[in-house]
């Protein structure tokens, strides 16, 4: 029987027609999307689905959304919870002890939440305000957390400052939820790390820079009781020829894990490199346009044939054929229409 895919979109709502979260119909092999309906929330500019595809969690101006996804992809709201701050921007799961961590950039807390029995959201176990000054007016002056991200190996809690160009890291209590400051990472002055991902064998951290437009790759070894990352590559998320005024923003692996895919804004194009699973290294294969204005989330749908780009400005989503003899990417469809889109989050159903 073959495998069924939906995708849930999460978008602004205080501009435009859309109601919040958009849900899609996916054909991954004839890389479609077909919009079926759209679910009230304000400003899901964050969407993260449980690994078991039970359940997605959605960022709102409330706090957090957490839905229960039934058999056919549809959404059934089960609680909604405060942060007791600004809105979110970005979510992290730790299913195996039942928290869930959410990124404000607004305001630099990291939020930690207890996750219920039954896939709602609980109450606050605890939280972290960032600390610190950057050098840039505006965007790269004040605490700014852009993401949250558990090591593999669930020891730790890496938190993304783009403000002060740090990631923290943290040790979670595993039952109190508690957590406390063991060590930092520096990064290269206005530099704007904003997102970290770690390979599935826990090995190799990527982490991408906004303002550097360069994918860091790092070494990731905790077999001495404390966390060692070390810097083994600089990759440009730039092709040769690309505007002047550019900031690197999502960056993802393939549902495989040998591909790692990262958008530029300004640029407006997306990247595609090639894992080497022994080294950690990347290899860029190409750079190229992705039809759209403010590319917020880019990706590949199951089977790694097509890439997808979620355009904020243009209010669309456009997909491409990969062609891997090539090392290219090729438009496949037309654009799919959905207001302020910000995030995608494919799930098998």
């Amino acid at each position: 029987m073959a495998k069924r895919y939906v995708a849930y979109v999460g978008s602004y709502t205080y501009i435009g027609k859309s109601k919040g979260l958009t849900i899609f119909d996916v054909d991954v092999e004839k890389g479609i999307f077909t919009k079926r309906k759209e679910i009230p929330l304000t400003n899901a500019s964050y969407i993260r689905p449980s690994s078991d595809g039970k359940f997605l969690y959605s960022v709102t101006d409330e706090g957090i959304a957490a839905f229960k996804i039934l058999p056919d992809g549809d959404l059934e709201k089960i609680n909604q919870a405060s942060i007791r701050g600004m809105r979110g921007c970005f979510i992290e799961l730790y299913e195996e002890k039942g928290f869930l961590f959410v990124a404000g950039y607004h305001d630099g807390k990291m939020t930690v939440l207890r996750l219920r029995e039954d896939g709602g959201v609980g109450e606050i176990t605890d939280g972290f305000y960032d600390k610190g000054m950057g050098s840039v007016a505006e965007r790269t002056t004040t605490p700014h957390i852009s993401c949250v991200r558990m090591t593999p190996d669930k020891e730790y809690v890496c938190v993304v400052d783009l403000g002060i160009d740090q990631m923290k890291i943290l040790r979670l209590h595993p039952e109190l939820g508690k957590l406390k400051l063991v060590d930092i990472l520096r990064c290269e002055l206005n530099s704007a790390p904003r997102n970290v991902m770690f390979t599935h064998d826990g090995r190799f951290m990527y982490m991408i820079s906004e303002l550097k437009n360069e994918i860091w790759a790092y070494s990731y070894n905790n077999s001495t009781g404390s966390p060692q990352f070390e810097m083994i590559q600089k990759i440009s998320t730039l092709g040769k020829k690309h505007s002047n005024v550019n900031a690197a923003m999502r960056i993802r692996f393939s549902h495989c894990g040998r591909y790692v895919i990262c958008s530029n804004v300004g640029d407006n194009s997306a990247g595609v490199f090639r894992v080497d699973p022994e080294t950690g290294l990347l290899t860029k294969l190409c750079v190229l346009p992705i039809s759209g204005r403010y590319p917020k989330d880019v990706g590949m749908l199951p089977g790694e044939k097509f890439l997808y780009s979620v355009n904020h400005e243009e209010g669309t989503i456009t997909c491409f054929t990969m062609d891997y003899e090539r090392n290219c990417f090729s438009m496949h469809t037309a654009p799919v229409k959905v207001d302020q889109p910000n995030c995608c989050a494919i799930v098998e159903i």
